[in-house]
Protein backbone atom coordinates (compact mmCIF):
# COMPACT_ATOMS: atom_id res chain seq x y z
CA UNK A 1 0.00 0.00 0.00
CA UNK A 2 3.05 2.25 0.24
CA UNK A 3 2.59 3.67 -3.27
CA UNK A 4 -0.99 4.67 -2.37
CA UNK A 5 -0.11 6.59 0.80
CA UNK A 6 -0.58 10.26 0.11
CA UNK A 7 2.12 12.89 0.36
CA UNK A 8 1.57 14.86 3.62
CA UNK A 9 1.82 18.14 1.71
CA UNK A 10 -0.96 17.06 -0.65
CA UNK A 11 -3.08 16.00 2.34
CA UNK A 12 -2.57 19.37 3.99
CA UNK A 13 -3.46 21.17 0.75
CA UNK A 14 -6.74 19.24 0.51
CA UNK A 15 -7.64 20.05 4.12
CA UNK A 16 -6.78 23.74 3.61
CA UNK A 17 -8.90 23.80 0.43
CA UNK A 18 -11.86 22.60 2.49
CA UNK A 19 -11.23 25.13 5.25
CA UNK A 20 -10.73 28.13 2.95
CA UNK A 21 -13.95 27.43 1.04
CA UNK A 22 -16.21 26.81 4.01
CA UNK A 23 -16.78 23.19 3.03
CA UNK A 24 -19.31 21.29 5.14
CA UNK A 25 -19.34 17.86 3.47
CA UNK A 26 -16.57 15.69 1.98
CA UNK A 27 -17.56 13.33 -0.85
CA UNK A 28 -15.49 10.26 -1.73
CA UNK A 29 -15.85 8.84 -5.24
CA UNK A 30 -14.64 5.68 -6.95
CA UNK A 31 -15.49 3.84 -10.15
CA UNK A 32 -17.06 0.41 -10.37
CA UNK A 33 -15.66 -2.14 -12.82
CA UNK A 34 -17.99 -1.03 -15.63
CA UNK A 35 -17.42 2.72 -15.39
CA UNK A 36 -20.07 4.21 -13.07
CA UNK A 37 -19.05 6.67 -10.36
CA UNK A 38 -20.03 5.60 -6.83
CA UNK A 39 -19.82 7.82 -3.75
CA UNK A 40 -20.54 8.44 -0.09
CA UNK A 41 -20.02 11.49 2.12
CA UNK A 42 -18.85 12.47 5.61
CA UNK A 43 -19.02 15.70 7.64
CA UNK A 44 -15.99 17.90 7.09
CA UNK A 45 -15.10 17.65 10.78
CA UNK A 46 -13.95 14.08 10.15
CA UNK A 47 -11.50 15.14 7.43
CA UNK A 48 -8.26 14.45 9.34
CA UNK A 49 -4.76 13.56 8.07
CA UNK A 50 -5.08 10.03 9.46
CA UNK A 51 -8.03 9.31 7.19
CA UNK A 52 -5.67 9.32 4.19
CA UNK A 53 -3.68 6.46 5.76
CA UNK A 54 -6.44 4.53 7.53
CA UNK A 55 -8.95 4.71 4.70
CA UNK A 56 -12.74 4.34 4.72
CA UNK A 57 -14.53 1.00 4.69
CA UNK A 58 -17.36 0.07 2.32
CA UNK A 59 -19.35 -2.97 1.18
CA UNK A 60 -17.64 -4.29 -1.95
CA UNK A 61 -20.34 -6.90 -2.56
CA UNK A 62 -22.83 -4.15 -3.44
CA UNK A 63 -20.62 -2.73 -6.21
CA UNK A 64 -20.84 -4.17 -9.73
CA UNK A 65 -17.91 -6.38 -10.60
CA UNK A 66 -16.28 -6.23 -7.16
CA UNK A 67 -16.52 -8.70 -4.28
CA UNK A 68 -18.71 -11.70 -3.36
CA UNK A 69 -20.79 -11.25 -0.22
CA UNK A 70 -18.54 -13.48 1.91
CA UNK A 71 -15.55 -11.22 1.10
CA UNK A 72 -17.40 -7.91 1.09
CA UNK A 73 -15.25 -5.61 3.25
CA UNK A 74 -13.19 -3.21 1.16
CA UNK A 75 -11.46 0.10 1.77
CA UNK A 76 -11.02 3.45 0.01
CA UNK A 77 -7.92 5.61 0.20
CA UNK A 78 -8.63 9.20 -0.94
CA UNK A 79 -6.24 10.78 -3.43
CA UNK A 80 -5.78 14.34 -2.12
CA UNK A 81 -4.41 15.55 -5.47
CA UNK A 82 -7.93 15.14 -6.90
CA UNK A 83 -9.57 17.35 -4.25
CA UNK A 84 -11.93 19.94 -5.72
CA UNK A 85 -14.85 21.96 -4.42
CA UNK A 86 -17.87 20.55 -6.23
CA UNK A 87 -19.16 23.30 -8.55
CA UNK A 88 -22.72 21.93 -8.67
CA UNK A 89 -23.93 21.09 -5.18
CA UNK A 90 -25.84 23.58 -3.04
CA UNK A 91 -24.07 22.60 0.17
CA UNK A 92 -20.34 23.28 0.00
CA UNK A 93 -18.79 19.89 -0.74
CA UNK A 94 -15.20 18.80 -1.26
CA UNK A 95 -14.93 15.94 -3.75
CA UNK A 96 -12.04 13.47 -3.90
CA UNK A 97 -11.42 10.43 -6.08
CA UNK A 98 -10.31 7.32 -4.23
CA UNK A 99 -8.24 4.22 -4.85
CA UNK A 100 -9.69 0.88 -3.74
CA UNK A 101 -7.65 -1.29 -1.37
CA UNK A 102 -8.11 -4.87 -0.16
CA UNK A 103 -8.00 -4.47 3.64
CA UNK A 104 -6.79 -8.04 4.23
CA UNK A 105 -3.66 -7.62 2.12
CA UNK A 106 -3.22 -3.85 2.18
CA UNK A 107 -2.67 -4.00 -1.60
CA UNK A 108 -4.36 -2.02 -4.34
CA UNK A 109 -7.44 -3.92 -5.49
CA UNK A 110 -6.92 -5.73 -8.79
CA UNK A 111 -10.48 -4.98 -10.02
CA UNK A 112 -10.27 -1.27 -9.24
CA UNK A 113 -10.24 0.38 -12.69
CA UNK A 114 -8.14 3.29 -11.43
CA UNK A 115 -5.55 0.81 -10.18
CA UNK A 116 -5.39 -0.73 -13.68
CA UNK A 117 -4.76 2.72 -15.15
CA UNK A 118 -2.02 3.46 -12.61
CA UNK A 119 -0.38 0.10 -13.32
CA UNK A 120 -0.48 0.81 -17.07
CA UNK A 121 1.41 4.06 -16.52
CA UNK A 122 3.97 2.30 -14.33
CA UNK A 123 4.35 -0.45 -16.95
CA UNK A 124 5.03 2.17 -19.61
CA UNK A 125 7.75 3.78 -17.48
CA UNK A 126 9.37 0.40 -16.93
CA UNK A 127 9.17 -0.65 -20.57
CA UNK A 128 12.08 1.47 -21.80
CA UNK A 129 9.93 2.46 -24.78
CA UNK A 130 8.58 5.69 -23.31
CA UNK A 131 8.02 7.30 -19.94
CA UNK A 132 4.87 9.30 -20.63
CA UNK A 133 1.66 8.95 -22.58
CA UNK A 134 -0.85 11.67 -23.36
CA UNK A 135 -4.57 11.13 -23.93
CA UNK A 136 -7.23 13.32 -25.49
CA UNK A 137 -10.71 11.74 -25.58
CA UNK A 138 -13.57 13.35 -27.53
CA UNK A 139 -16.69 12.06 -25.79
CA UNK A 140 -19.90 12.87 -27.66
CA UNK A 141 -23.37 12.83 -26.09
CA UNK A 142 -27.00 13.82 -26.65
CA UNK A 143 -28.80 16.54 -24.67
CA UNK A 144 -32.48 15.57 -24.68
CA UNK A 145 -35.69 17.04 -23.28
CA UNK A 146 -37.04 13.67 -22.24
CA UNK A 147 -36.45 9.92 -22.26
CA UNK A 148 -38.94 7.15 -21.57
CA UNK A 149 -38.24 3.44 -21.78
CA UNK A 150 -39.59 0.20 -20.36
CA UNK A 151 -39.11 -3.55 -20.71
CA UNK A 152 -41.76 -5.96 -19.46
CA UNK A 153 -42.57 -9.56 -20.38
CA UNK A 154 -45.42 -8.42 -22.66
CA UNK A 155 -44.27 -4.95 -23.76
CA UNK A 156 -41.19 -2.95 -24.53
CA UNK A 157 -40.40 0.44 -25.95
CA UNK A 158 -38.51 3.71 -25.74
CA UNK A 159 -39.08 7.30 -26.71
CA UNK A 160 -36.64 10.18 -26.63
CA UNK A 161 -37.40 13.75 -27.53
CA UNK A 162 -35.68 17.06 -28.15
CA UNK A 163 -37.00 20.45 -29.30
CA UNK A 164 -34.18 20.20 -31.87
CA UNK A 165 -35.38 16.84 -33.17
CA UNK A 166 -36.17 17.10 -36.87
CA UNK A 167 -39.27 14.93 -36.28
CA UNK A 168 -40.83 17.94 -34.47
CA UNK A 169 -40.84 20.03 -37.67
CA UNK A 170 -44.57 19.52 -38.24
CA UNK A 171 -45.74 20.16 -34.68
CA UNK A 172 -47.72 23.33 -33.95
CA UNK A 173 -46.01 23.67 -30.60
CA UNK A 174 -42.81 22.22 -29.15
CA UNK A 175 -42.35 22.18 -25.39
CA UNK A 176 -45.39 24.42 -24.96
CA UNK A 177 -43.95 27.11 -27.23
CA UNK A 178 -44.73 28.02 -30.86
CA UNK A 179 -42.78 26.02 -33.40
CA UNK A 180 -40.32 28.49 -34.96
CA UNK A 181 -38.81 25.90 -37.29
CA UNK A 182 -35.17 26.23 -36.28
CA UNK A 183 -33.63 22.79 -35.89
CA UNK A 184 -30.82 20.80 -37.55
CA UNK A 185 -31.87 18.05 -39.91
CA UNK A 186 -30.50 14.52 -40.02
CA UNK A 187 -26.71 14.85 -40.24
CA UNK A 188 -27.22 18.63 -40.22
CA UNK A 189 -26.00 19.53 -36.74
CA UNK A 190 -22.34 20.27 -37.57
CA UNK A 191 -22.49 23.18 -36.79
CA UNK A 192 -24.89 26.06 -37.46
CA UNK A 193 -25.10 29.03 -35.07
CA UNK A 194 -28.09 29.76 -32.80
CA UNK A 195 -31.04 29.72 -32.99
CA UNK A 196 -30.66 26.43 -34.90
CA UNK A 197 -28.10 25.46 -32.26
CA UNK A 198 -30.41 25.95 -29.29
CA UNK A 199 -28.01 24.51 -26.71
CA UNK A 200 -25.09 26.96 -26.90
CA UNK A 201 -25.66 28.38 -23.41
CA UNK A 202 -26.21 24.93 -21.86
CA UNK A 203 -22.93 23.63 -23.27
CA UNK A 204 -21.16 26.84 -22.24
CA UNK A 205 -22.40 26.37 -18.68
CA UNK A 206 -21.09 22.79 -18.77
CA UNK A 207 -17.70 24.12 -19.89
CA UNK A 208 -17.56 26.73 -17.12
CA UNK A 209 -18.46 24.15 -14.46
CA UNK A 210 -15.79 21.79 -15.82
CA UNK A 211 -13.23 24.57 -15.53
CA UNK A 212 -14.38 25.23 -11.94
CA UNK A 213 -13.79 21.53 -11.27
CA UNK A 214 -10.21 21.81 -12.53
CA UNK A 215 -10.78 20.26 -15.98
CA UNK A 216 -9.12 22.10 -18.88
CA UNK A 217 -11.44 22.54 -21.87
CA UNK A 218 -10.41 23.37 -25.43
CA UNK A 219 -13.66 23.69 -27.41
CA UNK A 220 -17.34 22.85 -27.44
CA UNK A 221 -19.83 22.59 -30.31
CA UNK A 222 -22.97 20.96 -31.65
CA UNK A 223 -22.30 17.60 -33.27
CA UNK A 224 -23.57 16.14 -36.53
CA UNK A 225 -26.83 14.52 -35.41
CA UNK A 226 -30.16 16.23 -34.95
CA UNK A 227 -31.72 16.30 -31.46
CA UNK A 228 -28.97 17.98 -29.49
CA UNK A 229 -25.85 15.92 -30.12
CA UNK A 230 -22.91 17.67 -28.47
CA UNK A 231 -19.17 17.49 -27.95
CA UNK A 232 -16.92 19.17 -25.39
CA UNK A 233 -13.21 18.53 -25.89
CA UNK A 234 -10.92 18.48 -22.89
CA UNK A 235 -7.24 19.37 -23.14
CA UNK A 236 -5.07 16.27 -23.31
CA UNK A 237 -3.47 14.86 -20.16
CA UNK A 238 -1.75 11.85 -18.64
CA UNK A 239 -3.58 8.55 -18.60
CA UNK A 240 -5.00 8.24 -15.07
CA UNK A 241 -5.71 11.93 -14.59
CA UNK A 242 -7.41 12.05 -18.01
CA UNK A 243 -9.66 9.15 -17.02
CA UNK A 244 -10.46 11.07 -13.80
CA UNK A 245 -11.47 14.01 -16.00
CA UNK A 246 -13.76 11.85 -18.13
CA UNK A 247 -15.62 10.79 -14.98
CA UNK A 248 -15.99 14.44 -13.95
CA UNK A 249 -17.07 15.29 -17.53
CA UNK A 250 -19.96 12.82 -17.36
CA UNK A 251 -20.94 13.98 -13.88
CA UNK A 252 -21.03 17.67 -14.79
CA UNK A 253 -22.75 17.34 -18.17
CA UNK A 254 -25.52 15.23 -16.66
CA UNK A 255 -26.08 17.51 -13.68
CA UNK A 256 -25.99 20.79 -15.64
CA UNK A 257 -28.52 19.32 -18.07
CA UNK A 258 -30.76 18.18 -15.20
CA UNK A 259 -30.69 21.69 -13.72
CA UNK A 260 -32.17 22.91 -17.03
CA UNK A 261 -34.87 20.23 -17.11
CA UNK A 262 -32.88 18.29 -19.71
CA UNK A 263 -31.17 14.91 -19.71
CA UNK A 264 -27.86 13.66 -21.13
CA UNK A 265 -27.17 10.22 -22.55
CA UNK A 266 -23.81 8.79 -23.57
CA UNK A 267 -25.46 5.85 -25.36
CA UNK A 268 -23.57 5.34 -28.64
CA UNK A 269 -26.76 5.02 -30.71
CA UNK A 270 -29.93 6.31 -29.03
CA UNK A 271 -31.39 7.58 -32.30
CA UNK A 272 -32.15 5.60 -35.46
CA UNK A 273 -31.01 7.20 -38.71
CA UNK A 274 -28.61 9.70 -37.18
CA UNK A 275 -24.93 9.74 -36.32
CA UNK A 276 -24.00 7.91 -33.15
CA UNK A 277 -21.84 9.17 -30.29
CA UNK A 278 -18.22 8.06 -30.25
CA UNK A 279 -15.26 8.74 -28.02
CA UNK A 280 -12.35 9.22 -30.41
CA UNK A 281 -9.18 8.92 -28.34
CA UNK A 282 -6.03 10.84 -29.33
CA UNK A 283 -2.86 9.29 -27.89
CA UNK A 284 0.89 9.71 -28.07
CA UNK A 285 4.09 8.48 -26.41
CA UNK A 286 6.89 10.66 -25.03
CA UNK A 287 10.32 10.08 -23.52
CA UNK A 288 12.55 12.53 -21.67
CA UNK A 289 10.18 15.32 -22.64
CA UNK A 290 10.35 14.55 -26.38
CA UNK A 291 7.49 13.32 -28.60
CA UNK A 292 8.10 9.88 -30.10
CA UNK A 293 5.40 9.81 -32.78
CA UNK A 294 6.92 12.49 -35.07
CA UNK A 295 9.18 11.93 -38.07
CA UNK A 296 9.59 14.67 -40.68
CA UNK A 297 10.12 12.06 -43.42
CA UNK A 298 7.35 9.64 -42.42
CA UNK A 299 3.88 9.18 -43.88
CA UNK A 300 1.70 11.97 -42.41
CA UNK A 301 4.84 12.91 -40.43
CA UNK A 302 4.59 9.90 -38.12
CA UNK A 303 7.52 7.83 -36.88
CA UNK A 304 8.13 4.12 -37.26
CA UNK A 305 7.22 3.74 -33.59
CA UNK A 306 3.87 5.37 -34.27
CA UNK A 307 3.26 2.97 -37.17
CA UNK A 308 3.97 -0.04 -34.95
CA UNK A 309 1.75 1.45 -32.22
CA UNK A 310 -1.03 1.71 -34.80
CA UNK A 311 -0.26 -1.85 -35.87
CA UNK A 312 -0.87 -2.99 -32.30
CA UNK A 313 -4.16 -1.10 -32.06
CA UNK A 314 -5.42 -2.53 -35.37
CA UNK A 315 -4.25 -6.08 -34.69
CA UNK A 316 -5.99 -6.15 -31.32
CA UNK A 317 -9.06 -4.11 -32.30
CA UNK A 318 -11.55 -7.01 -31.97
CA UNK A 319 -10.54 -7.74 -28.37
CA UNK A 320 -10.00 -4.07 -27.53
CA UNK A 321 -13.59 -3.28 -28.44
CA UNK A 322 -14.88 -5.60 -25.72
CA UNK A 323 -13.53 -2.91 -23.38
CA UNK A 324 -13.61 0.22 -25.59
CA UNK A 325 -17.07 -0.34 -27.16
CA UNK A 326 -18.50 -2.41 -24.34
CA UNK A 327 -22.28 -2.40 -24.84
CA UNK A 328 -24.71 -4.09 -27.19
CA UNK A 329 -25.75 -0.58 -28.28
CA UNK A 330 -22.13 0.17 -29.28
CA UNK A 331 -22.57 -2.02 -32.35
CA UNK A 332 -25.60 -0.04 -33.55
CA UNK A 333 -23.03 2.75 -34.05
CA UNK A 334 -20.24 0.65 -35.56
CA UNK A 335 -21.91 0.16 -38.95
CA UNK A 336 -20.99 1.53 -42.40
CA UNK A 337 -22.01 5.14 -42.97
CA UNK A 338 -22.54 7.90 -40.38
CA UNK A 339 -18.72 8.43 -40.28
CA UNK A 340 -18.47 5.16 -38.34
CA UNK A 341 -14.89 3.83 -38.15
CA UNK A 342 -15.51 0.18 -38.98
CA UNK A 343 -12.44 -0.41 -41.17
CA UNK A 344 -9.24 -1.66 -39.52
CA UNK A 345 -6.88 0.61 -41.43
CA UNK A 346 -5.14 3.89 -40.77
CA UNK A 347 -5.05 7.11 -42.70
CA UNK A 348 -4.23 10.79 -42.62
CA UNK A 349 -7.42 12.85 -42.32
CA UNK A 350 -9.77 10.00 -43.32
CA UNK A 351 -12.53 9.71 -40.70
CA UNK A 352 -13.77 6.37 -42.02
CA UNK A 353 -10.57 4.64 -40.82
CA UNK A 354 -10.21 3.10 -37.36
CA UNK A 355 -6.97 5.02 -36.83
CA UNK A 356 -6.57 8.57 -38.11
CA UNK A 357 -3.48 10.80 -38.13
CA UNK A 358 -4.61 14.41 -37.64
CA UNK A 359 -2.71 16.74 -39.99
CA UNK A 360 -3.89 20.13 -38.78
CA UNK A 361 -0.28 21.24 -38.38
CA UNK A 362 3.32 19.99 -38.52
CA UNK A 363 4.25 20.61 -34.87
CA UNK A 364 6.11 17.53 -33.51
CA UNK A 365 4.49 17.81 -30.07
CA UNK A 366 1.03 17.51 -31.62
CA UNK A 367 1.70 14.42 -33.72
CA UNK A 368 -0.59 11.72 -32.39
CA UNK A 369 -2.79 8.76 -33.26
CA UNK A 370 -6.57 9.02 -33.05
CA UNK A 371 -8.31 5.69 -32.40
CA UNK A 372 -11.90 6.27 -33.48
CA UNK A 373 -13.64 3.01 -32.52
CA UNK A 374 -14.24 3.61 -28.77
CA UNK A 375 -17.44 5.14 -27.46
CA UNK A 376 -18.30 6.97 -24.22
CA UNK A 377 -19.94 3.97 -22.53
CA UNK A 378 -16.38 2.67 -22.00
CA UNK A 379 -14.81 2.78 -18.57
CA UNK A 380 -12.05 5.31 -19.34
CA UNK A 381 -9.52 3.84 -16.91
CA UNK A 382 -9.76 0.39 -18.52
CA UNK A 383 -10.15 1.66 -22.09
CA UNK A 384 -7.08 3.93 -22.00
CA UNK A 385 -5.01 1.23 -20.28
CA UNK A 386 -6.09 -1.40 -22.84
CA UNK A 387 -5.26 0.87 -25.80
CA UNK A 388 -1.86 1.64 -24.33
CA UNK A 389 -1.12 -2.06 -23.85
CA UNK A 390 -2.18 -2.85 -27.43
CA UNK A 391 -0.01 -0.05 -28.81
CA UNK A 392 2.99 -1.10 -26.73
CA UNK A 393 2.54 -4.67 -27.96
CA UNK A 394 2.70 -3.35 -31.50
CA UNK A 395 5.90 -1.41 -30.76
CA UNK A 396 7.53 -4.26 -28.89
CA UNK A 397 6.75 -6.86 -31.56
CA UNK A 398 7.03 -4.50 -34.55
CA UNK A 399 3.51 -5.19 -35.76
CA UNK A 400 3.25 -3.42 -39.11
CA UNK A 401 -0.22 -2.12 -39.98
CA UNK A 402 -1.74 -2.53 -43.44
CA UNK A 403 -0.91 0.17 -45.95
CA UNK A 404 -2.69 3.47 -45.26
CA UNK A 405 -5.96 4.08 -47.10
CA UNK A 406 -6.56 7.70 -48.03
CA UNK A 407 -9.61 7.14 -50.26
CA UNK A 408 -13.18 7.21 -48.96
CA UNK A 409 -13.47 3.58 -47.90
CA UNK A 410 -17.21 3.51 -48.54
CA UNK A 411 -16.58 4.47 -52.18
CA UNK A 412 -14.07 1.65 -52.83
CA UNK A 413 -15.04 -1.23 -55.11
CA UNK A 414 -16.14 -4.51 -53.57
CA UNK A 415 -12.83 -6.04 -54.67
CA UNK A 416 -10.84 -3.28 -52.95
CA UNK A 417 -12.93 -3.49 -49.76
CA UNK A 418 -12.45 -7.26 -49.61
CA UNK A 419 -8.88 -6.75 -48.45
CA UNK A 420 -9.89 -4.51 -45.55
CA UNK A 421 -10.74 -6.12 -42.22
CA UNK A 422 -13.72 -4.79 -40.29
CA UNK A 423 -14.51 -4.29 -36.64
CA UNK A 424 -16.67 -6.92 -34.88
CA UNK A 425 -20.39 -6.75 -35.55
CA UNK A 426 -21.59 -7.36 -32.00
CA UNK A 427 -20.56 -7.29 -28.36
CA UNK A 428 -20.71 -11.08 -28.37
CA UNK A 429 -18.04 -11.20 -31.12
CA UNK A 430 -15.83 -8.72 -29.26
CA UNK A 431 -16.08 -10.67 -26.00
CA UNK A 432 -15.14 -13.88 -27.85
CA UNK A 433 -12.13 -12.03 -29.30
CA UNK A 434 -11.14 -10.86 -25.81
CA UNK A 435 -11.34 -14.44 -24.53
CA UNK A 436 -8.95 -15.53 -27.31
CA UNK A 437 -6.64 -12.50 -27.38
CA UNK A 438 -5.71 -10.88 -24.07
CA UNK A 439 -2.10 -11.87 -23.33
CA UNK A 440 -1.00 -8.35 -24.28
CA UNK A 441 -3.22 -6.99 -21.49
CA UNK A 442 -1.62 -9.26 -18.90
CA UNK A 443 1.90 -7.94 -19.57
CA UNK A 444 3.40 -6.48 -16.42
CA UNK A 445 0.35 -7.51 -14.40
CA UNK A 446 -1.57 -4.47 -15.67
CA UNK A 447 -4.77 -6.43 -16.23
CA UNK A 448 -5.34 -9.71 -14.39
CA UNK A 449 -6.91 -12.91 -15.66
CA UNK A 450 -9.48 -12.58 -12.89
CA UNK A 451 -10.56 -9.12 -14.10
CA UNK A 452 -10.83 -10.26 -17.73
CA UNK A 453 -12.80 -13.37 -16.78
CA UNK A 454 -15.13 -11.30 -14.58
CA UNK A 455 -15.64 -8.79 -17.40
CA UNK A 456 -16.52 -11.45 -19.98
CA UNK A 457 -18.82 -13.35 -17.61
CA UNK A 458 -20.71 -10.26 -16.45
CA UNK A 459 -21.14 -8.80 -19.92
CA UNK A 460 -22.30 -12.13 -21.34
CA UNK A 461 -24.75 -12.99 -18.58
CA UNK A 462 -26.14 -9.51 -17.91
CA UNK A 463 -26.12 -7.88 -21.35
CA UNK A 464 -25.54 -10.21 -24.33
CA UNK A 465 -27.81 -13.10 -23.37
CA UNK A 466 -30.69 -11.04 -21.93
CA UNK A 467 -30.67 -8.85 -25.07
CA UNK A 468 -30.77 -11.91 -27.31
CA UNK A 469 -33.80 -13.32 -25.45
CA UNK A 470 -36.04 -10.27 -25.77
CA UNK A 471 -38.24 -9.47 -28.78
CA UNK A 472 -37.91 -5.88 -30.00
CA UNK A 473 -40.60 -3.50 -31.31
CA UNK A 474 -39.03 -3.61 -34.76
CA UNK A 475 -39.43 -7.40 -34.86
CA UNK A 476 -43.19 -6.88 -34.49
CA UNK A 477 -43.14 -4.64 -37.55
CA UNK A 478 -41.24 -7.30 -39.46
CA UNK A 479 -42.90 -10.52 -38.35
CA UNK A 480 -46.25 -10.04 -36.56
CA UNK A 481 -48.30 -10.75 -39.68
CA UNK A 482 -45.95 -13.38 -41.05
Amino acid sequence: MSDLVADPEDVQSAIELAESNGVQIVDFRFTDLFGTWQHFSIPVGDLKPGLFEEGLGFDGSSVRGFQPINLSDMMLLPDPTTAVVDPLLGIKTLSMICNVVDPTTGEAYSRDPRNVARKAEAHLRGSGIADMSYWGPEAEFFILSGARFHQDPNSAGFEIDSPEGIWNSGASEVGGKPNLGYRPGYKGGYFPVPPTDSLQDVRSEMVLKLIEAGVDVEVHHHEVATAGQAEIDMRYGELTSMADSVMMYKYITKNVAAAHGLTVTFMPKPLYGGNGSGMHVHQSLWKDGEPLFYDASGYALISEMARYYIGGLLAHTPSLLAICAPTTNSYRRLVPGYEAPVSRVYSARNRSAACRIPVYNEIPAQKRVEFRCPDPTANPYLAFAAMLMAGLDGVRNKIAPPDPVDEDIYELSAEERANIQSTPGSLEESLAALADDHDYLLEGGVFTQDLIDTWIEYKTENEVLPSALRPTPFEFLLYFHG
